[in-house]
């Protein structure tokens, strides 16, 4: 009984996975300080859509694999999330929304990227990127320009 209400199993399968990811998120900080290792390196790379080669022939819909998003091209998004799209605590509300409109089964527009080389860097759609890592998705629809 999975799908019982937005309020029943759903939402309480969301609450855990967000708890799960904002944990994980503390558990990597603290093993990072630990091990003195960068702290820059923790955080969501701030990318320039102008660096790199583009390749005009990637440009379109279609899938992309999540771990070939190596950024983002919004400064204040990338303060929300980690180097793996886990999000801060902050985020919940947003990030809850989108959890349960995946598991409802809403179709959700695809991400915006700028494709950097062979990387992607991300305009639009860091919480959607946040909950398909969470799920254990492999690939995401994506607009790539």
């Amino acid at each position: 009984m999975k799908h019982a209400s937005a309020t029943g199993w759903t939402a309480a399968e969301a609450e855990r996975a967000f708890a799960k990811a904002i944990r994980r998120r503390r558990r990597a900080s603290l093993v990072g300080r630990l091990l003195r290792r960068c702290v820059e390196c923790a955080k969501l790379a701030v990318l320039d859509a102008d660096q790199g080669r583009r390749s005009p022939a990637a440009h379109g819909v279609r899938d992309i694999p999540l771990d070939a998003i190596a950024g983002s091209l919004e400064p204040h998004r990338a303060a929300e999330f980690d180097s793996e799209f886990r999000p801060s605590p902050r985020l919940r509300r947003r990030w809850l929304s989108v959890w349960m409109a995946e598991e409802r089964g809403a179709v959700l527009p695809p991400i915006s990227v700028a494709s950097i080389g062979h990387v992607y860097a991300i305009r639009d759609g860091h919480h959607r990127v946040s909950v398909a890592r969470a799920r254990g998705a492999v690939a995401i629809s994506a607009i790539v320009a």
